[in-house]
């Protein structure tokens, strides 16, 4: 069973969105024309809300649901859905998480840690999961503008903001609202296999994206911390080259240990790790705006060895240089 937990401020597209996988999928195994779900399980759904009243969609308008949530009645191979919220900056994030609904949920979610239940979100609804705890170790991905956000908050968490879905078995995140598209592909490629979200994703023209990283405006990733910014500076016009951590701390003027802290509070990561983005930022730049090869590329921005630099590109947007250039 597949249960939408929705919130108040859900986001209308991607409720929609998944609905529409689940069913299409569902009428495909059911008519014949797809594969059946693994153990003859029929694929069923039911949206819910944290007390089964209706619940307010961020469009204002008012979304019936099937009933409560209710973790107690949930078991193996069931599936807890929640679709994001659209949240623009850290003021509506902080809103979202100190309310009484969402930290009711956050609680709910905890307590199915331990079944064998898979849990998954998407958009803003992955501060939700992370609020819960669930993610605590282990990897995942957020709508990519508030990647630094999700950073500061969660750091026991592994942060992959260029990922469009994180796949960490039992708990599945996606990037931003329309990602809970591929979210939905996703569980329904575990519960049936990978042919069946493939004919789902024909019958309602949805591309398959591994990446949000072409989706990104990386302006909207800065972060506030002045070193932070000394170094965006700095790599940025010294892109070709290669740089170590004391050079960086130099340019910063601070110490190599107080660098690292400073981009790990900010950002959530290490230097090197900003200094690898911001390299595959300027090669996705490069990838969109010129015909020059891989190999040029990958020596414009700072690595001598072509192969190193397809390894770091795919490490963080989930694409080859070469899939990310060809058109969808």
């Amino acid at each position: 069973m597949f249960f939408h937990l929705i919130l108040e401020g859900v986001a209308d597209s991607s409720l929609g969105v998944a609905l529409d996988v689940v069913g299409t999928a569902a009428h495909l195994t059911d008519s014949g024309r797809g594969p059946s779900a693994r153990g003859g399980k029929a694929l069923l759904q039911r949206v819910v809300s944290i007390d089964g009243e209706p619940v307010r969609s961020s469009a204002g308008r008012s979304i019936a649901v099937d009933g409560a949530f209710n973790p107690r009645a949930l078991g193996p191979g069931d599936v807890v859905l929640l679709p994001g919220f659209f949240s623009a900056s850290a003021r509506t994030v902080e809103k979202l998480l100190a309310r009484e609904d969402t930290r009711r949920a956050a609680e709910l979610l905890a307590k199915l840690a331990s079944k064998d239940v898979l849990l998954a979100a998407s958009c803003s609804a992955t501060f939700v999961l992370a609020a819960s705890g669930v993610l605590d170790g282990r990897s995942a991905t957020t709508s990519w503008w508030l990647a630094p956000e999700f950073a500061r908050r969660f750091p026991k968490v592994s942060l992959s903001a260029e990922r469009m879905v994180v796949d960490e078995g039992n708990v599945i995140t996606a990037g931003a609202a329309l990602a809970h598209a591929d979210l939905a592909l996703t569980i329904v490629a575990r519960r049936v296999g990978p042919s069946l979200p493939h004919l789902v994703a024909r019958y309602l023209v949805l591309d398959e994206r591994s990446s949000q990283a072409r989706y990104m405006v990386h302006e909207h990733l800065r972060a506030n911390d002045p070193t932070v910014l000394a170094i965006e500076r700095f790599v940025t016009q010294n892109v070709e080259r290669q740089l170590s951590l004391e050079e960086l701390a130099r340019a910063a003027h601070v110490s190599s240990r107080t660098l690292a802290r400073r981009v790990r509070t900010s950002l959530g990561m290490t230097p090197q790790e900003f200094v690898h983005r911001l390299r595959v930022r300027r090669a996705i730049h490069l990838l969109e705006t010129t015909h020059d090869s891989v190999d040029d590329i990958a020596a414009r921005v700072g690595y001598a060895d072509a192969a190193a630099f397809r390894r770091v590109f795919r490490r963080y947007t989930g694409e080859s240089p070469r899939q990310f250039r060809e058109p969808g």
